[in-house]
């Protein structure tokens, strides 16, 4: 895709630069279009063949729920279920 072009709706393109401590920068598009807050919690899933991907962990949550019914989900430290 042509970087200069618009992406069609529901996609992003973006370039980002690794800083001294291997951090990166999500384009606040990419931010947008996911939902992503500051606090957010997301997974990073890495392959050395596929590459890197990032995900909310409530889809994490979600896809464990689907796989494996009556799953509970850990509670924190700060939940009232032990």
């Amino acid at each position: 895709m042509d970087m200069d072009q618009t992406p069609p709706p529901g996609k992003y393109a973006a370039t980002v630069k690794v800083g001294p401590k291997g951090q990166i920068v999500i384009p606040k598009g990419a931010r947008e279009l996911f939902d992503i807050h500051p606090g957010d919690t997301l997974l990073l899933l890495a392959d050395a063949n596929q590459g890197i991907a990032l995900m909310r962990q409530e889809t994490l949550d979600q896809i464990i729920m689907q796989a494996m019914p009556g799953h509970q989900t850990p509670v924190d430290s700060e939940g009232d279920e032990e």
